[in-house]
């Protein structure tokens, strides 16, 4: 007995939007702090310096649940510090008052450095950069840890250790304090490594704010799927979307036509036409989902030469799909599910380059532990994509299904359930569709957070045409 995709009618349920936000408490982003501390101390760090600015603020935020709006800003924590000693945050002028959005604020010193502020505002009362991290704890002699958004490998550089991705003046000045370069080190797998990162791992309000950023976000998706029609610019398409006004991950996408197969375009007013490619994707902190397909009621309104575009390219990405949700799992390595994936569509065609999935968090990519040869076990309280891309580069364009789920052993579960029952709900609602009408068989430790998880209509104009899994005896 085998297993394959097929297109049928299908018709997707409502499950729902979440009516109250989570709240992470203060307590969390103290114990995040403690546990920060204790993984760079460990590291042999004196000193740790997380760096953040309006597109790179998740290893900020994560600690305090403060992110930069319009400036660079610092986090100073003094690692070998008294225990009742708090971070220090340094901002530039619009910082100075936002800070209060942290749940932590009475933990936190904060100090004003107005060369983090836009350029023209106020810097007569500037004192220099220097001054202000000394006086922080930054001394010669300190072993400094710099974390921003990324760390490097042998592949990239001699001694990737030293290299850091923040800008070079602030680089320059830890450098200068502490005596050289080799004083001062990229510290972000403290956070961000696939295997042992802090980030990698959340806790169940954590995953509930997950939940909540991934429904709103499929949900807009789903609304601009079910709306589109011939004549309607790309803009008139993210109306459709109904969407709420939380914080993106990534800017918002949605093409038509030859923009369409960049992937990454803004909407435009470009006025959509029948049998145009079509792809959008929208991403809040902590979800991202996206969806591909032609313009079209059926496959003879396909353009000519790829009337076979469902059988072709969209079943078989359809059957390794199933096998990456059918092989996701708690101790499940991340070469597995490369391997799930590639087995089925590796062949040059699909051009499936990118890594079939990846971590995510406040930011749309954190690591990814999903590569050829990764023995990186998977974990209970992971949130994670499934996102694999064919660039075929050729008339068949694209598909793409890349939704938002959590992986929760039996105690993260029943806390999930406890804690957040109307989100529970969603969950298992959720599961019984992917298996009981898309045939997608998944583990108890999987949750899937989208409102259309693994819902993939190729002809758009004939949204409740989706594709299956079916059994063949």
């Amino acid at each position: 007995m085998g297993r394959h995709a097929e297109l049928v009618d299908i018709e997707l349920p409502e499950f729902g939007l979440p009516r109250v936000e989570p709240v992470i408490p203060a307590e969390t982003y103290r114990k995040r702090i403690d546990e920060t501390r204790s993984r760079a101390r460990g590291a042999g760090y004196d000193v740790l310096v997380v760096y953040g600015d309006r597109e790179h603020f998740a290893n900020m935020a994560y600690l305090t649940g403060y992110d930069p709006r319009f400036e660079e800003s610092l986090l100073v924590i003094d690692v070998d510090g008294p225990r009742n000693k708090g971070p220090v945050l340094i901002v530039g002028h619009e910082g100075l008052g936002y800070v209060e959005i942290s749940p932590v604020r009475c933990d936190i010193e904060t100090i004003l450095y107005p060369g983090f502020s836009l350029m023209g505002q106020d810097r007569s009362r500037c004192r220099e950069l220097r001054e202000a991290l000394m006086a922080v704890g930054v001394e010669r002699g300190s072993r400094v840890g710099v974390a921003g958004w990324k760390y490097f490998t042998f592949l990239e550089a001699r001694a990737p250790e030293t290299w850091l991705e923040t800008p070079s003046y602030i680089a320059d000045v830890l450098r200068t304090i502490c005596g050289g370069r080799e004083y001062v080190r990229n510290a972000n797998g403290i956070f961000m490594d696939p295997g042992c990162g802090v980030r990698t791992v959340n806790d169940v309000d954590q995953l509930a704010s997950f939940e909540y950023a991934a429904a709103h976000s499929s949900q807009a998706v789903k609304n601009a799927l079910f709306g589109l029609r011939p004549g309607m610019s790309e803009f008139d398409a993210v109306e459709l979307m109904r969407l709420k006004g939380l914080p993106f991950s990534c800017h918002l996408m949605l093409s038509t036509g030859p923009r369409a197969f960049m992937g990454l375009p803004s909407p435009s007013s470009r006025r959509m036409e029948r049998g145009d490619p079509f792809t959008t994707a929208c991403g809040f902190w902590g979800a991202l989902t996206c969806r591909a397909g032609f313009l079209v009621e059926d496959a003879e309104e396909l353009p000519k030469g790829i009337s076979d575009y469902v059988d072709r390219l969209v079943a078989p990405y359809f059957e390794a799909i199933a096998s990456w949700y059918k092989h996701i799992g708690i101790g499940v390595s991340g070469g597995e599910l490369y391997r799930a994936i590639h087995d089925r569509i590796g062949d040059p065609f699909f051009g499936v380059s990118l890594n079939p999935g990846h971590i995510i968090h406040l930011d749309e990519w954190v690591h990814s532990p999903f590569y050829e040869g990764s023995t990186i076990p998977l974990r209970s309280g992971m949130a994670l994509q499934v996102d694999v891309i064919p660039a075929t580069h050729s008339p068949y364009f694209t598909t793409n299904i890349e939704d938002g789920i959590a992986l929760a052993d039996k105690d993260l579960r029943k806390r999930f359930e406890d804690s957040y029952p109307e989100a529970w709900e969603r969950v298992q609602a959720r599961r019984a569709f992917m298996e009981d009408d898309l045939g997608i068989r998944v583990k108890p430790e999987v949750m899937p957070f989208s409102n259309i998880s693994s819902y993939l209509p190729p002809f758009l104009l004939s949204p409740n045409m989706a594709m299956r899994m079916v059994s063949t005896f």
